[in-house]
């Protein structure tokens, strides 16, 4: 199966999360090519991207399970390559 370059981005609203979140991102560690983490004190979240590199079906799963987890919302961006 041909792979994709993506970004996810991930908003996380709360804290408890948070590991659940790292625990899924560690699952899947092998299809990330990067990742970068900004907490935003002001608004009390921490912003998160991850650009992957996985066959779409992976990548999926792999935003499906980030948005299943309480206060945490994800959208994928991909490129055409």
């Amino acid at each position: 199966m041909d792979s994709r370059v993506a970004i996810i981005g991930i908003i996380v609203e709360e804290e408890s999360s948070i590991e659940a979140l790292n625990q899924i991102l560690h699952e899947y560690g092998s299809y990330i090519i990067g990742r970068m983490g900004i907490p935003y004190h002001k608004k009390n979240i921490n912003i998160i991207s991850i650009a992957v590199d996985a066959p779409q079906d992976i990548i999926s799963a792999l935003s499906g399970k980030l948005g299943k987890l309480s206060g945490v919302s994800s959208k994928t961006a991909y490129s055409k390559v």
